[in-house]
């Protein structure tokens, strides 16, 4: 059967358009669509069956748990681009529908990241040993270093600043630096650790609070962005890589250290991880879509293995 018009059978139910709506802001369980929806679980589950078998949305297995995402992007796109250009004259109570699900779902994004806050603000002094359990973080570092070396950079962010460390390690090859971290506690344990830090030119090192999803920072004004061990954290990971790549100029350099993909579920409500790690596809995938060309990959071998991850921005003229 032509591949579009499967498309068009699979979408001609208006509840699987507002699954993908919602697939479209975050990656969700079929339990949580239901009640985003407002619908039964098994009613949700013979849509999403229906949105699977047209490969318009995939299944991602984590432990017991299992996340639905959205599928092939070039099938995707011209199905939201005709969803944005929608004529205002949908009637009124789809309008209201819309914005009861986009209510419901901020609702479900509130419950995760309120999980996540709480736990950062309580563990926020373990931050720096948590983070170390599992691969050496001296060989962490020292592959970090390797990976960026010792060019002298214009601007370095650090986007999950926790308490620091990268910028107390990294701060010296770089002319300005700044971090970006939501957790106050965590501010507090970086000034304090960071007070007497200067970078290349002799600066102090900025601390801003900040959403990853929005940093409070100008387009194009980085050369360096680093993101380690924090966008486990993140509902929606491929839009804070596309931040990260908003705030970077043409050529700039993302490297993002976090773990390969494991199976360690109590990861998920011991340490309050929503990934249990990245697949180097999923993560081709998510830097491509940002406009990066994946450099670099390499793997630090451990109990819980840590990869690295480096991207370069696409210079507007390639």
């Amino acid at each position: 059967m032509d591949r579009a018009l499967i498309i068009f059978q699979a979408l001609a139910e208006p509840t699987r358009l507002r699954i993908l709506r919602l697939l479209r802001e975050m990656e969700l369980s079929v339990g949580e669509l239901a009640q985003v929806l407002g619908q039964s679980q098994p009613r949700v589950s013979r849509h999403v069956k229906v949105l699977a078998e047209a490969e318009l949305v995939v299944r991602r297995k984590e432990g017991s748990w299992v996340f639905l995402a959205l599928g092939a992007q070039k099938d995707l796109d011209p199905v939201f681009a005709a969803l944005d250009q929608w004529h205002p004259a949908e009637s009124e109570a789809e309008d209201d529908l819309v914005r009861a699900d986009r209510q419901r779902l901020q609702a479900v994004r509130n419950v995760r990241m309120g999980a996540a806050e709480d736990w950062f603000e309580v563990h926020a002094a373990e931050w720096d040993a948590i983070r170390s359990l599992h691969v050496s973080e001296k060989e962490v570092e020292a592959a970090i270093g390797q990976v960026l070396g010792d060019s002298l950079k214009n601007c370095l962010v650090d986007i999950g600043t926790g308490t620091g460390r990268m910028l107390e390690l990294l701060a010296g090859t770089a002319r300005s630096a700044v971090g970006f971290d939501r957790s106050p506690s965590m501010l507090r344990l970086a000034r304090a650790k960071l007070e007497h830090i200067q970078t290349a030119s002799g600066e102090g090192i900025k601390l801003r609070q900040g959403n990853f999803y929005a940093l409070p920072m100008a387009e194009n004004a980085a050369d360096l962005a680093i993101m380690h061990q924090a966008l486990r954290y993140a509902q929606h990971p491929a839009a804070v890589i596309a931040e990260a790549a908003r705030i970077l100029a043409p050529d700039g350099q993302f490297l993002l250290v976090d773990f390969a993909a494991h199976q360690r579920e109590e990861l998920r409500m011991r340490d309050a991880h929503v990934y249990l790690g990245f697949r180097d596809e999923q993560m081709a995938e998510w830097f491509k879509a940002a406009g990066f060309d994946l450099v670099l990959t390499e793997a630090l071998e451990g109990e819980l293995t840590v990869k690295l991850w480096l991207g370069q921005l696409r210079s507007t003229a390639s």
